[in-house]
């Protein structure tokens, strides 16, 4: 791929312009990662290291955690960096690398919380053949269908990007890298670029989004031939995905569910997006999970020993 401009490398703006503002942003996102990157580890290190979850559900557990993780270190650790410097500059290969990471594992993401519904449609619906249809083989196969998925989005993503010309000025007004940020320093008529964008975000968004919460009505129409303790399990079950569900879509669709433009609201629903929501997965999770929260104890009281 050959470029197109003479950019070099682009000045971010960031959150705020105060001093103070800064130092305070700076206190509390370094807390907010500290806490994702706790969370969403232990996690992963629980399900890895605890032969009681060794069930289907916690494969993708895991595997959702250790995205969080990924996700929030590919933007948190450079903005807390960034408040700390007068001049915000990150380089064009920089952005574009961040612009990369960030779609590949939002993409992988939305698709696994498709497969994480898929399974408890399964286990709440056909209980009885529940192992037999989520067997191993299957589900690294629908793992590995979500990392081709975020994949082939965050590619379209890139070659978009990595293709406008840009002439001048570099300043994004965000404190990350994104497309339509980009687009507003694009000299050149994005049109047709920005409903690409739309259709490659927004609407797949909208549509997962719908999907899911279908899915998640017809399982629980299906909680009446549970028995009570079976209809409890499940309900705080669904219950963590769908509020997971809710906090990763619905900032993604203000975001992206509209003619492409910069608003000011966009900053707030980005930290929520890319810095609030991996910390919220892990304690949503482990609250509603009393196997989970079980597993943790037995593991902290293993390590001591």
């Amino acid at each position: 791929m050959e470029r197109r401009n003479n950019v070099t490398e682009f000045v971010l703006i960031g959150l705020t312009q105060s001093t103070e503002g800064q130092k305070i942003l700076f206190v509390v996102f370094l807390l907010i990662y500290i806490v994702t990157m706790v969370g969403n580890l232990l996690i992963v290190m629980t399900v890895v290291f605890s032969p009681t979850l060794d069930a289907p559900m916690y494969f993708f557990l895991g595997y959702l955690s250790f995205m969080d993780a990924v996700y929030s270190t590919t933007i948190t650790p450079n903005m807390i960096i960034d408040l700390l410097c007068e001049k915000k500059t990150i380089s064009f290969e920089a952005c574009m690398a961040q612009l990369f990471i960030e779609h590949l594992f939002g993409g992988a993401e939305i698709l696994l919380l498709v497969v994480m519904a898929y399974d408890r449609y399964v286990a709440i619906c056909k209980p009885l053949h529940y192992l037999t249809i989520m067997n191993q083989w299957l589900c690294v196969l629908l793992l590995l269908l979500a990392w081709v998925g975020g994949f082939l989005h965050a590619v379209v993503q890139l070659l978009l990007a990595y293709n406008l010309p840009f002439c001048g000025p570099n300043v994004i007004d965000h404190f990350i890298c994104d497309m339509y940020p980009l687009l507003k320093l694009a000299c050149t008529d994005t049109y047709i670029i920005g409903l690409i964008v739309v259709f490659n975000d927004g609407a797949i968004c909208v549509v997962i989004f719908v999907l899911l919460f279908i899915s998640y009505g017809v399982i629980l129409r299906s909680l009446k031939n549970l028995s009570q303790e079976g209809r409890r399990k499940a309900l705080s079950t669904c219950g963590s995905h769908v509020t997971v569900v809710f906090l990763f879509f619905v900032p993604c669709i203000f975001m992206y569910v509209r003619p492409p433009s910069t608003l000011p609201i966009d900053k707030s629903l980005a930290v929520f997006s890319t810095i609030m929501t991996p910390m919220l997965n892990p304690l949503i999770y482990t609250l509603r999970n009393g196997e989970m929260q079980t597993a943790m104890k037995k593991l902290w009281i293993r390590k001591r020993k």
